[in-house]
């Protein structure tokens, strides 16, 4: 008898913290785009809210700090050239930047952006070809605001 109850209590805790955690195999809320080296026009601009309800400095710690949704804001089929690859963000709001790049390693950032001195800006140097999943966040849950995504051989924002 106890053990069908652990069971049943193991398997709700598992649902549950799949359901509090950011996932990249979610469809992207704002669309996915295909890029490759070279791409035109530069940047790339998608138009979203930061934000969401969950807290990725308690799922994935370090340096990740701000509230994202579960799933990602944007997705990008990137296939690299011999250019930088830059995702930024411009908001009139303090937001931070989530993105889980083709090796499934997470990057996250706060502040590093050249504009306004508080928007996200994450810049790989040699890309990887594949996919890139994006979360956009904010400080406060319940707050969100609108933001640029822009994806940039050239410039951060």
């Amino acid at each position: 008898m106890i053990r069908p109850f652990l069971t049943t209590i193991v398997v709700l805790g598992a649902i549950a913290l799949r359901a509090s955690a950011q996932d990249y195999g979610y469809d992207p809320i704002y669309g996915t785009v295909t890029l490759s080296g070279g791409f035109s026009p530069d940047p790339h601009t998608v138009s979203l809210q930061a934000g969401g309800s969950v807290d990725v400095g308690n799922t994935l710690g370090g340096s990740c700090v701000g509230i994202i949704a579960e799933a990602p804001d944007y997705r990008i089929n990137f296939t690299a050239g011999s250019y930088p690859l830059i995702i930024s963000v411009d908001s009139a709001y303090d937001t931070t930047l989530v993105i889980n790049n083709p090796s499934g390693d997470w990057y996250c950032d706060d502040d590093s952006g050249e504009y306004r001195g508080h928007n996200p800006s994450i810049r790989f140097d040699n890309p990887q070809s594949g996919q890139y999943d994006i979360w956009v966040g904010t400080y406060s849950s319940g707050t969100n605001p609108d933001a640029i995504l822009h994806i940039s051989e050239v410039s951060s924002k």
